[in-house]
């Protein structure tokens, strides 16, 4: 074996401790070398081995009765849909390289996630994703939103399949660290699921897929540090896309999985091949022989530790049955991709990697992956100072406005609320024909099972303003605000995945938020039966310029997937038709806090998150159910950024209507029309409805209000005219166009 030197300044630099350095000699029986001090400085990142969060993770609720497959079980949440089929879902995200490369950044990240998908047999069939940026003003901002926006619709296009949702904010706390997670669906048939573990002593090991090259080598390791101003020098890390490979590769990969030859596949994404062996491996009790020398390249000079670490996409590890390489071979030579064998599996713990018939690299599969060798912390955590500043918040010291058609109208145009039109139409939201949202935007995507009766509701969730002000509450929050969009569809909340995106875990107050959002995350979805299937974490969400280190606000994503199990109950938010009768269903409250309202117009930076009861929330996901499944309602739209006048401009506007509505007397009109406070949902009902609607709020005792009634096209609130609807429409629309153009 050669034997390269190395020293506590290499280890370091190479993110490691010198403990783990200690760790690494009691593996191996000896110093590693550079290959393989290279190997577990990426398989014990963050990014690959969860070391400073798998204790909390495993907190939160992982079993359920629709789950196939466990959180960490396979390369993606797997969940029973009925009909003998299963959905696979999953969110990652791709925030530093997008930070340094946002085109290719956010480009890679969509392939990845898709790869996870249909390395376990399943076709994509739909994509979210979630954005956050920094001060939509700045040049740079825009420049970063541009360059993510266009990369992911550049290779979501080209690849073919739709975008059904997302969101975008806008936070100063992102300025130079946007966040930019991905989600995939798919759908494959229960029993003929694939599985990312490598067993049999002599089968042979496969890499198909593209040629590898130079990108992304110590990437999982860039992912998981402080980004800086010199991360810019960083774009080696930086993975390149090629969205028609990875759609050859997927249909390659889809006929493969239809014959018998296959024992275990896994996508090559962070770490390339060092992962991708370690992992199916360490999952099959078994290690492998691997020949380097036989990785087919796509550039000249390139070391064997280059080779291992390479991120380059669209590439696959598959374990095949030994007798059945021409099954493989066939396939991928008509779909033009490579498919070479670089080794085989072997019945013991041990990863041994040649090149040009020399050892370079030997190591323990078990020593280097979650669960087995991988080091896991337990790391301290203290209650931000920040806190006590939050809780002297007082209402009654924020001045009523006298203009509210003024406040209205700033909100409408504001960034965080205003048509996100500008995105979504670079992205193909109706390649497959499966989208049902497409002419009826609903409060979540929703997509067509094909040849059944039922149809599959997808989101993405969360408010990292609330986050900040009460980590734990504002978790629950974004798990309740995603069933609720669920709900508002008429579908059934089945199961979540996350992508938790926060601070430093080294810093106390960082990883305070982290742990108390995973405890709210976990008794939300414990309420709710939505258990985690999987997802992912990003620590070092921060940056360090000048000296100063500023972290993002704590954002932890939820993307939920619910189940319609009958097409004709879908609701829409739109309102259908003048006349209709407004309902807020829900309690009313004298709630400001943490609204956009209150953190934009009065520049109120610091309060509580808003009011929240989660009994409330679980009762509430029902009656909106019930409300779909009985033809209750018209429309179903769920109050929240920007609160009951945002709700309410957003039913009107598709159908080009207005409404006309009186405020209550019980609380601020600032409150009444702005407010933030959870659990609540506008609903429009037919005249014919009414007394059926009434009777059945009044059986279920569960509080409503009587808005008014839509117009047809005016809008009026306590008898002021607000102007009317193709007025506001116009400004909704076109406001973020403007201001990114500018």
């Amino acid at each position: 074996m050669s034997e390269q030197k190395v020293n506590l300044e290499l280890v370091k630099e190479l993110g490691l401790t010198e403990e783990e350095f200690e760790l690494i000699k009691k593996y191996l029986g000896r110093e590693p070398n550079f290959t393989e001090l290279s190997i577990y400085s990426v398989m014990w990142s963050e990014h690959a081995s969860y070391k400073n969060s798998i204790k909390w993770l495993k907190t939160l609720p992982r079993k359920g009765e629709c789950l196939l497959a466990e959180a960490g079980e396979e390369n993606a949440g797997l969940v029973d849909i009925g009909n003998n089929l299963a959905c696979a879902f999953k969110i990652e995200s791709h925030n530093h390289p997008s930070a340094v490369e946002p085109y290719q950044g956010a480009a890679t990240g969509v392939g990845g996630i898709n790869r996870d998908i249909f390395t376990m047999g399943a076709r994509p069939i739909a994509q979210l994703n979630s954005l956050r940026f920094g001060n939509p003003n700045s040049n740079h901002t825009k420049y970063l939103l541009k360059g993510v926006v266009k990369g992911i619709g550049d290779y979501g296009n080209a690849f073919g399949v739709p975008v059904l949702g997302g969101e975008l904010f806008f936070d100063e706390s992102y300025d130079n660290n946007p966040l930019v997670n991905a989600m995939s669906v798919g759908i494959v048939e229960k029993g003929k699921t694939l599985s990312a573990k490598a067993e049999g002593a002599g089968n042979p090991v496969f890499i198909v897929g593209s040629s590898t090259g130079k990108d992304g080598i110590h990437g999982s390791t860039f992912a998981s540090m402080d980004l800086s101003e010199n991360s810019a020098d960083d774009i080696p890390s930086i993975q390149v896309g090629d969205p028609f490979q990875e759609k050859l590769l997927l249909e390659a990969t889809l006929e493969l999985a239809e014959t018998d030859a296959i024992v275990g596949m896994q996508d090559m994404g962070a770490a390339g091949i060092i992962c991708s062996t370690s992992e199916m491996s360490a999952r099959g009790n078994c290690g492998m022989r691997i020949d380097l020398s036989k990785v087919p390249l796509r550039q000249k000079n390139i070391d064997a530790w280059e080779i291992l670490l390479s991120e380059s996409q669209e590439r696959m590890l598959v374990v095949i049955k030994k007798g059945k390489e021409d099954i493989v071979k066939k396939i991928f030579e008509k779909w033009d991709l490579n498919c070479a064998q670089i080794g085989e599996v072997i019945d013991e713990d041990k990863l041994y990697f040649y090149y040009k018939g020399e050892l370079v690299a030997e190591v323990p599969a078990q020593s280097l992956v979650l669960g087995g060798g991988a080091p896991v912390y337990d790391r301290e955590y203290k209650e931000p100072n920040y806190l006590s500043e939050i809780k002297k918040f007082d209402i009654d010291s924020i001045p009523e406005p006298t203009n509210l058609k003024e406040v209205a109208d700033f909100l409408t145009s504001h960034p965080n609320i205003a048509s996100k039109k500008w995105v979504y139409e670079q992205y193909d939201t109706m390649v497959r024909t499966v989208n049902l949202t497409t002419n009826r935007p609903a409060d979540a995507g929703v997509i067509n099972i094909k040849g059944t009766q039922k149809a599959l509701a997808v989101t993405t969730d969360c408010n990292s303003r609330y986050v900040k002000s009460d980590p734990e509450k504002g978790a629950m929050i974004a798990v309740a605000e995603a069933a609720r969009n669920i709900a508002c569809t008429g579908a059934k909340p089945l199961a979540i995945t996350n992508c938790l995106n926060f601070g430093s875990p080294l810093i106390p107050e960082s990883y305070w938020e982290f742990v108390m959002a995973v405890k709210g995350m976990g008794k939300a979805c414990s309420a709710f039966n939505t258990p985690v299937t999987g997802g992912n974490v990003s620590f070092y969400n921060q940056t360090t310029i000048g000296g100063v280190s500023k972290a993002v606000n704590p954002t932890p994503v939820i993307g939920m997937l619910g189940i319609l199990e009958d097409k004709s109950y879908l609701t829409a938010l739109a309102f259908k038709q003048k006349g209709d009768m407004i309902y807020l269903v829900g309690n009313l409250s004298n709630d400001i806090c943490s609204s956009e309202y209150l953190y934009s117009y009065h520049k109120v930076k610091l309060s509580p998150a808003p009011e929240f009861d989660l009994d409330f929330e679980v009762k509430l996901n029902k009656i909106l159910q019930e409300l779909a499944k009985k033809s209750l309602v018209n429309s179903m739209h769920d109050v929240s950024d920007g609160g009951l006048y945002i709700t309410l401009l957003e039913s009107a506007m598709p159908n080009n209507l207005g409404f006309d509505i009186t405020t209550a007397s019980e609380v601020r009109t600032d409150s009444f029309l702005f407010g933030e406070a959870q659990g609540r949902v506008v609903v429009s009902v037919p005249i014919e409805k009414e007394m059926d609607f009434v009777d059945f709020m009044m059986k279920n005792k569960f509080p409503f209000y009587t808005l008014g009634h839509v117009t047809k096209g005016e809008l009026r609130i306590d008898d002021i005219s607000f102007g009317f609807i193709s007025d506001a429409k116009e400004k909704y629309e076109t406001a973020l166009e403007k201001l990114l153009e500018s």
